[in-house]
């Protein structure tokens, strides 16, 4: 356990963003099981994309670690085209994406196949691909009474029509999306109610195209996948995150001018949108050639709408808290089902803080003050709240303590480190086990 004492001040400067977590599950997974051997540059081994690195390492890929400049690894990996997945135990850690991509690749032929994994994952849902095994006739057992995994499964995915609410997480889709061009017959998904998460969908076909694997979108209610394809081996460079980025854009608005680097606009990320948010609540944000760049100002509450872009909650309720007017958070039910129930996990971090909020079953109203407080809030071991939180000390009047800061490191390893680099005062504290 770590816990970071801030002393407020406004940080700006030039930050170089880390890369795409989203799209670095997606190629390191495209490249473990092409033909050959690519190289992904431009990696950050978080713990999730180190999860999904060994999870792929236990199914046959193989992956050589050259670290660069700035803690950016390269990735050599030398694909295993068709996975080994008899008998083998996955270990997801807390890897949400992990955890949904893996299941559907030891399902091409499970037996006495398992996942395993910690904390808040062993509760996260699984139903959709309970659904699956049942009408598939694929045997499975939840090890743990009252808790998701372990979870054993045994049976093999057959090609046929598979059908899945859209208001589920987009996890399972890009997990079926990356296992049933391997079956020997066509596939098609069916998406039975208007699908959310459309833009991490996105992500994955376009990781997938790079690697050769062909999948007809029809308007996002049907994915058509013939089988037999084969997975291409690729140099491939992962692009910077918007997801991490919008921390610090929204820390240019509230604090000094700030420079983003490496943020792509024609990005397949949802979580680009950030920049209109910003935006159309009154602040400055302009494109760069390397990027974009926020400078402070006052912004106003709006109405928006996160059902496409969930991971931006966390640091979009702190613009809000620090907005003049009401903001309306919508569409933001699934984010009681992440890391930590961040609606209400951000109430109570606010509202500790002095800030004006109401928390709905699927969303937030959030009144702006013009300052926080400071004092002692806890990220309920929640990367995006604990950077939320950091943010938010940019309007804080005394001290702010967050503890479990070491969460960071499931996204963000290098989050405290670069919040110095940026002007942060903090002192960081080890509390042990």
């Amino acid at each position: 356990m770590k816990k970071v004492e801030i002393t407020p001040k406004k940080l700006g400067g030039v930050i170089c963003i880390p890369p795409s977590k989203s799209v670095s599950h997606r190629a390191v997974m495209c490249a473990a099981l092409s033909q050959g051997t690519s190289v992904i540059t431009n990696i950050l081994l978080s713990d999730d994309i180190t999860a999904t690195c060994k999870a792929m390492e236990t199914l046959g890929a193989e992956i050589k670690y050259k670290e660069n400049e700035g803690k950016r690894f390269t990735l050599t990996i030398t694909g295993v085209s068709r996975p080994d997945t008899e008998g083998k135990t996955i270990d997801c850690i807390e890897s949400g994406s992990t955890l949904r991509f893996i299941i559907p690749l030891l399902a091409l032929k499970a037996r006495n196949s398992r996942v395993i994994g910690r904390g808040r994952l062993t509760a996260r849902p699984m139903q959709p691909y309970y659904d699956i095994f049942e009408e598939q006739g694929i045997a499975y057992q939840k090890e743990t009474e009252g808790q998701e995994l372990p979870l054993c499964f045994t049976g093999a995915l057959k090609p046929g029509t598979y059908r899945l609410n859209g208001s589920i997480s987009s996890q399972f889709i890009t997990g079926l999306l990356f296992a049933l061009p391997l079956l020997d017959g066509d596939s098609v998904i069916e998406i039975t109610t208007p699908l959310e998460s459309k833009p991490y969908v996105d992500i994955t076909l376009d990781v997938m195209e790079k690697f050769g694997i062909a999948v007809i979108n029809e308007d996002y209610r049907l994915f058509r996948i013939a089988g037999n394809q084969r997975y291409k081996a690729r140099d491939y460079r992962v692009e910077g995150d918007f997801s991490q980025g919008a921390f610090w854009l929204v820390g240019g608005i509230l604090g000094e001018k700030t420079d983003c680097e490496d943020l792509q606009p024609d990005s397949s990320q949802g979580d680009k949108v950030i920049v209109e948010v910003i935006q159309s609540m009154g602040g400055c944000v302009s494109q760069t050639k390397s990027g974009y760049v926020a400078e402070p100002g006052t912004t106003h509450g709006t109405v928006v709408d996160v059902s496409q872009c969930p991971d931006l909650v966390p640091v979009l309720t702190v613009l809000a808290a620090l907005s003049e007017g009401v903001t309306e958070i919508v569409g933001a039910a699934r984010l009681r089902f992440k890391e930590s129930d961040r609606l209400a996990a951000m109430n109570e971090v606010l509202t500790m803080l002095g800030a004006k909020v109401t928390e709905h079953p699927e969303g937030m109203t959030i009144e702006g003050v013009k300052r926080l407080k400071g004092g002692v809030v806890d990220s309920h071991n929640d990367h995006r709240i604990a950077m939320a939180a950091a943010i938010a000390s940019f309007a804080c009047e005394d001290k702010l303590t967050i503890t479990g800061a070491e969460s960071v490191r499931k996204s963000y390893p290098d989050f405290w480190e670069d919040f110095k680099k940026m002007g942060g005062d903090i002192h960081e504290f080890d509390l042990g086990k």
